[in-house]
């Protein structure tokens, strides 16, 4: 049987399971334990923030920074249109209205020109967003300087979904750390995971507070169960933190494996007819999360879906880049600014295996049978 090959898979470094042992011997299984505070604090420490609010998926945390920075029915929230619908979803849970920002070229990320324009021309209008939604994808973060100088200008809460970017760099900076609130996800297929989880993170001790307090229920300091406000189901557990406590250690391991893995990619596959990778920007350090490429189909002979289904046959698992949001059925009714280049990226674009757990046979298959179907071709349609 081949072996397959997939995208981007956890990769445990053998820590975990004594936090997770010792969750169990101490009979810390609730959702509140020693864990999970140490698991905050330490995170806190490695990306360079003050408070942070562990909880069960970088969604939440989304959900909870949007509702604390105010953001209610009828408001609009501007965000990146290219990345996963976990960045919108939260935004139309509240009953708010997403306006979708176009990407830029340099680092496929929220284009800070036409984020200015769109505000710009929100403020002659008096209608301003309540909030904006920066994703920093693959692995690299936006361009924050002029994004926060944009919001600050008009006083809009910069929040960042850093759900992809654990690990990069801005200017010496981890991306999560400059708006109001960050947020991240240690979904299965992240850099690092405690199987399903996020954190919401703060300067702001008070945005920290609610947070926690929102993400158990708000649940209200009484003897009794006494509730003034909903809350959520939230919090994090103990024994997923302990995970997250053993993954952290190894975070670093893990950005060098998937730049390797990268790196390997475009020395052997970036002279090929066609093909390009997704640009490092020069402010700062990608992870590459997940490897990116791009393919014009009339110069390399095929093109991005038939390539992707081909090794999908060899039991290779690649994936289209985020379709825009724009384009999405669910979103189809709201506002686009700009959106030519996130359409360009989807339509040519395929990530690449990636797990920093990958071998050099693995990375030797998939470069192998992409060369392949670059020398011999396919009949385009």
């Amino acid at each position: 049987m081949i072996k397959p090959i997939l995208l981007s898979i956890p990769h445990m470094n053998g820590e975990e399971i004594e936090y997770v042992k010792e969750a169990f011997d101490t009979n810390w299984i609730a959702p509140v334990g020693p864990h999970l505070e140490a698991f905050e604090q330490e995170f806190c420490h490695v990306i360079g923030v003050n408070h942070a609010a562990a909880v069960v998926s970088g969604t939440a945390a989304l959900h909870l920074a949007l509702q604390l920075v105010g953001v209610e029915s009828g408001d609009e929230v501007f965000c990146s249109t290219l990345t996963f619908a976990a960045s919108a979803n939260p935004i139309v849970y509240l009953g708010a209205k997403p306006v979708f920002i176009d990407s830029d070229r340099t680092s496929w990320n929220m284009n800070p020109e036409l984020l200015q324009a769109a505000l710009d021309k929100r403020a002659r209008l008096g209608k301003l967003p309540k909030a904006v939604v920066v994703v920093h994808l693959y692995g690299q973060s936006a361009d924050i300087d002029p994004i926060l100088a944009a919001c600050n200008r008009y006083e809009v809460a910069l929040i960042e979904d850093a759900a992809e970017s654990l690990g990069a760099t801005y200017k010496g900076r981890s991306p999560g750390s400059f708006g109001k609130i960050g947020i991240f996800s240690f979904n299965g297929n992240k850099i690092i995971t405690t199987s399903g989880g996020g954190m919401l993170v703060s300067n702001e001790p008070e945005i920290v507070i609610k947070a926690r307090f929102l993400s158990t229920q708000a649940r209200d300091p009484a003897p009794h169960y006494q509730h003034s406000e909903i809350g959520y189901n939230y919090r994090l557990s103990n024994v997923l933190a302990g995970i997250g406590r053993g993954q952290l250690q190894v975070l670093e391991q893990r950005v060098q494996a998937r730049r390797r893995n990268f790196e390997v990619y475009r020395q052997a596959l970036g002279e090929l007819p066609g093909i390009s990778f997704m640009p490092e920007a020069s402010y700062g350090r990608a992870t590459r999360w997940l490897s990116c490429m791009t393919i014009n189909p009339h110069i390399f002979g095929a093109d991005r879906e038939q390539v992707r289904k081909i090794l999908a046959q060899q039991h290779i698992e690649t994936r289209p880049v985020w379709k825009p949001l724009h384009l999405q059925p669910a979103f189809a009714q709201y506002e686009t600014v700009g959106g030519e280049v996130a359409e360009e990226l989807f339509a040519c674009g395929l990530c690449l295996p990636s797990g920093s757990n990958l071998t050099n046979e693995d990375l030797e298959r998939v470069v192998g049978a992409i060369a392949k179907i670059c020398s011999v071709g396919i009949k385009m349609n």
